[in-house]
């Protein structure tokens, strides 16, 4: 069977080289760049009429990325490929759930009506699940997630002596438990109010852990959360865990957004070190994706 052709667009130095040897699948070659006036040039270097394709795309950037994408995609339908898939690690647009305000754009339905359009399938990681059961619910292709919480949990065992997991809301509780159990650490959940994008007030109980083991007397604090893209929600936990004159913390997220400067900004306030996954590319990337969405894949487009 020929292998998967699979082409990248955007920045993935660890994760690409890793998706393409775990998946058996050969680099696809494309030129995309901007005219002048801002619009997109796209050209697709490999040959791949009949072939199975897909596009490693993650989508934190996904205004200045979503039509090259679509360019890219629907040229390599144009040109013969036999399906394209789609594999976003960062699957943007999945906050606005429901009409907040009148007239409000429930973007998550029209940004997986366009990618629905586009592509055969996708894969992607902990995407942000609110109000929707899973991602059928707006998307009309073939999916799967792929669940970090085993990934993060084994790093956590490996490198970090009696972790306290803390998540930042209620929301968090159902997967932040399930890091906890794999990691065989007890766990906290937080008390979060949100005012707006950037007021956000959290309270830290510092109950006694609610899952089984034995926790240390100088535990290692561990804030866990899917997304870190302001950090504000983490950045008054800090505070707290100061107040509290606990350890510093680890934080660990599974995509890394770090909008404003908010990497500096963690470090700055008393983290001890930023933790994520290589859905997007940063430099605290120490968790690999690689083989579980290669898996994942696999599950879609067999050889």
């Amino acid at each position: 069977m020929t292998p998967l052709l699979l082409f990248t667009l955007g920045d993935h130095p660890a994760l690409q080289p890793a998706l393409l040897a775990a998946a058996g699948a050969e680099a696809g070659h494309c030129e995309v760049r901007h005219f002048p006036d801002g619009e997109s040039y796209v050209r697709v270097l490999s040959e791949c009429a009949g072939r199975r394709t897909a596009i490693l795309c993650t989508l934190h950037r996904p205004d200045e990325l979503f039509l090259p994408l679509l360019f890219l995609a629907g040229t390599l339908r144009e040109l013969g490929a036999r399906s394209v898939g789609l594999v976003a690690p960062y699957l943007a647009y999945m906050r606005q759930d429901k009409r907040f305000l009148d007239g409000e754009a429930i973007t998550s339905r029209q940004f997986a009506g366009q990618l629905s359009s586009a592509f055969d399938w996708l894969v992607t990681v902990d995407p942000h699940l609110h109000r929707y059961a899973g991602l059928d619910d707006i998307y009309s292709i073939p999916s799967r997630v792929v669940h970090a919480a085993p990934l993060l949990a084994q790093w956590i065992r490996a490198h970090l002596a009696n972790p306290l997991l803390i998540g930042p809301d209620s929301e968090s509780e159902q997967w932040v438990s399930a890091v906890a159990a794999a990691a065989k650490a007890p766990y906290q959940i937080l008390e979060k109010i949100r005012r707006g994008d950037r007021d956000v007030s959290v309270s830290l109980p510092l109950l006694p852990a609610r899952t089984g083991g034995t926790q240390a007397a100088e535990p290692t604090p561990v804030l866990v959360d899917d997304i870190i893209s302001s950090g504000h929600t983490m950045l008054e936990t800090i505070a707290h865990l100061r107040a509290a004159a606990l350890a510093a913390p680890v934080c660990i997220g599974v995509h890394g957004l770090f909008a404003e400067n908010a990497d500096v900004k963690l470090m700055a306030a008393g983290a001890a070190l930023l933790v994520t996954t290589d859905s997007v590319a940063h430099a605290s990337n120490a968790i690999g994706l690689g083989a579980t969405l290669a898996a994942a894949v696999a599950e879609l487009e067999p050889q």
